[in-house]
């Protein structure tokens, strides 16, 4: 296993994080037994990070019993999220952190999120409750190591949120897919400027692209190095950039965990040989060229007078066409905050004012293709299903 220092803290973090939200299921309910072999082993193999959060239904129970069964909190770093939409008074934040305290079996958290900020108004709204004088104290008095946010939304909102509070690390969504999605490469950097860790989720795009690339892609990575799997790929591109910290990674099986093990026990940043750093362009090209809305995510047509989150509708249009129906809408409402009632980034937000297409370098015909994001992507029935699906595994 490859470390990296957290130079905030000075902590050794593992490159490989164990992302707990897809903990192996018997239909809704976790699979005790084999989360307890993919911990211990992960742990074995030298995985000193785990991800976890409130929203994550059964998670921070299941891996607090296997910490404290087993005798290893000791051994990793333990980060969960606080959930910001429960926040409703000063209290709630007391009253979630010790209902977290008691799921995951502990009495500190090592490093700890606000869940999901996708822009300064929340964040503006959890300071009116009191969240910087309670942060203050629950790390004044050790029971939180590291305050840190999750980002979903769009870039500008990212860089501002660095500024707006002295965090410790940050969360981003970031593969070689969404290089200018949400915070982005030039969000990674910024963060890393401030001397701030970053931990990447989604490196594979929810397992996109580990099994769900196109042939065309799954050969040109064979033809450059047939002995490295798709999700290797992934993961190297990642490492290869001294300003990833962690990688964490949703491991349900040995086989994903092993190969990520192997993995991990090599990446260094600039480990990339030119030839390899080719295959990825030429990987990118591949699946850029089967876009049918032809975004580069350069973010010129931003701010929108309605908020619509115009890159990243067109990146969740575009991956549910060439990697699938599920993870196009899980870009989509990451990103655009759908199931909020106010203030998201939905393409439904946009009035046809065509502000966007005058600065478009793409001649983009932006508004209409704004139309098809919300025919295909805001079907009547899907906030609804996505309610019902919130509410059984997110609770």
């Amino acid at each position: 296993m490859q470390y990296r220092i957290d130079k905030r803290s000075g902590h050794q973090l593992s490159i490989l994080g164990f992302g707990c939200m897809r903990f192996p299921r018997v239909l809704t309910q976790i699979d005790l037994n084999r989360t307890e072999q993919l911990i211990l082993k992960a742990i074995d193999g030298g995985v000193n990070y785990f991800d976890t959060a409130y929203m994550y239904s059964g998670s921070e129970v299941a891996l607090g019993a296997v910490l404290a069964k087993n005798r290893v909190r000791d051994r990793v770093f333990l980060a969960t999220k606080l959930p910001l939409g429960r926040c409703k008074t000063f209290a709630d934040f007391e009253k979630l952190l010790q209902a977290q305290f008691a799921a995951l079996q502990t009495d500190y958290i090592d490093y700890y999120l606000m869940h999901n900020i996708g822009d300064v108004l929340t964040w503006e709204r959890l300071c009116a409750l009191g969240i910087e004088k309670w942060l203050k104290e629950k790390k004044e008095c050790g029971q939180i190591k590291n305050v840190g946010f999750s980002f979903h939304g769009v870039h500008d909102q990212f860089i501002k949120l660095l500024d707006v509070y002295d965090w410790d690390f940050c969360q981003i969504q970031y593969n070689y897919l969404n290089i200018n999605y949400q915070a982005g490469r030039a969000g990674l950097q910024r963060a890393a400027e401030k001397g701030l860790p970053v931990i990447i989720m989604e490196p594979l795009l929810g397992g996109k692209l580990a099994t769900g690339l196109p042939k065309k892609v799954v050969a040109q990575f064979k033809k450059a190095n047939g002995s490295i799997t798709p999700a290797a790929w992934a993961l190297r591109w990642l490492w290869n950039q001294e300003a990833v910290t962690v990688v964490l990674s949703g491991m349900n099986d040995m086989k994903q965990l092993d190969d990520n093990l192997e993995t991990a026990s090599y990446a260094l940043p600039g480990m990339l040989s030119p030839v390899e750093v080719d295959t990825y362009s030429s990987v990118i090209k591949i699946i850029e060229d089967g876009y049918e809305i032809p975004c580069t995510g350069c973010n010129y047509c931003l701010p929108c007078p309605q908020n619509v989150n115009i890159p990243a509708c067109f990146t969740a249009y575009n991956a549910y066409g060439i990697v699938g129906m599920i993870s196009g809408f899980q870009l989509y409402v990451t990103a655009t905050g759908l199931l909020k009632t106010s203030n998201n980034y939905a393409a439904s937000n946009c009035i046809a004012c065509g502000a966007c297409e005058k600065k478009c370098p793409q001649h983009i015909p932006i508004v209409e293709s704004l139309k098809k994001v919300r025919k295909k992507l805001e079907p009547f029935w899907f906030r609804t299903a996505l309610r019902i699906v919130m509410k059984l595994f997110f609770n």
